[in-house]
């Protein structure tokens, strides 16, 4: 195997990082590799070997073909968790990439649905034939939780806690985290594996320990998580397009809209650093405003 199959199976067996995320870390370090390849003399390229100066010719390449801002800094990341991935290992002995600054990335705003887009989209999936009954558990879990796509279709049986109303997450990193699910997810997922998961995976839903299943009764993937999302928007008078990121989004806005504390949403979400959950923040100005109106005496 070479140092990029080492490394992906790394991400996969030790990092717990989904299909998708492997898929991409494989594509711009080998991206990379090609680059050294296309620029050797004799078309052999060594990993282990790379310098400044093929780091600074891969960096000038990337400008040339007019990179985005975002593709940039996450190929540098790409290839910076491969060096520090071959550096552990001893394989290399300093990583190339430790010290590239990539351009500024900026944030975009979270796109999220307001509360009452959030109901109508659930009446999207109203019905009572086994699709349905899974599609409405389906959404009560993104939302209710605000869980990650991956998390959501790696979710098991034995990871839920029906008594104690919350699940055992495996994210991002290798990181267990605990959520909680509310009275209607809760109602709305017994339904679901009463009957409707047995209607749609006959036997085999016996010993299939993944919670949601297609049609087929296999184990529903990301695309096939997007594509039930696609045919419930079109349902609806809603016009913007929707991804299962959204649902997460809406979630964390909708907690602090209500009151939650940060720290409790950054746990929730599973997030590394308040920082990264200090995003939502900008998006709960109607709570902001509501209070001020409330509080302030000029409003009084």
């Amino acid at each position: 195997m070479t140092d990029i199959d080492d490394f992906l199976r790394y991400l996969e067996v030790e990092r717990h990082y989904s299909p998708q995320t492997i898929k991409a870390y494989g594509r711009d370090v080998r991206a990379f590799a090609d680059f050294l390849k296309n620029s050797a003399d004799d078309g052999e390229v060594d990993l282990r070997k790379v310098d400044s100066v093929a780091v600074a010719a891969y960096m000038s390449e990337m400008g040339e073909r007019n990179y985005s801002a975002a593709t940039s800094a996450r190929k540098i990341s790409s290839l910076r968790a491969f060096y520090r991935y071959l550096l552990k290992l001893g394989r290399v002995s300093d990583n190339p990439f430790a010290l590239v600054e990539s351009r500024k990335v900026h944030n975009h705003l979270p796109q999220f649905f307001y509360e009452p887009e959030i109901e109508e989209l659930f009446k999207a999936a109203e019905g009572t034939d086994a699709l349905s009954v899974r599609n409405q558990a389906l959404l009560e879990v993104l939302y209710d939780t605000g869980i990650r796509a991956s998390e959501c279709v790696g979710l098991t049986i034995k990871q839920i806690d029906m008594n104690a109303e919350a699940m055992l997450i495996h994210g991002k990193g290798n990181k267990d985290r605990y959520v909680v699910f509310g009275k209607r997810c809760k109602e709305k997922l017994q339904a679901y594996l009463g009957s409707a998961r047995k209607e749609l995976g006959g036997i085999r839903s016996l010993v299939e320990p993944h919670v949601f299943l297609n049609q087929h009764g296999k184990p529903l993937t990301a695309r096939g998580l997007q594509y039930i999302l696609d045919q419930l928007i079109k349902k609806t008078s809603l016009t913007a397009s929707i991804h299962p990121h959204m649902l997460r989004h809406s979630f964390a806005t909708h907690m602090l809209n209500h009151g939650a504390d940060l720290r409790t949403v950054q746990e929730l979400l599973g997030h590394a650093s308040l920082s990264t959950t200090q995003i939502y923040t900008h998006v709960t100005t109607e709570h902001m405003l509501s209070d001020y109106q409330k509080y302030f005496p000029e409003h009084k």
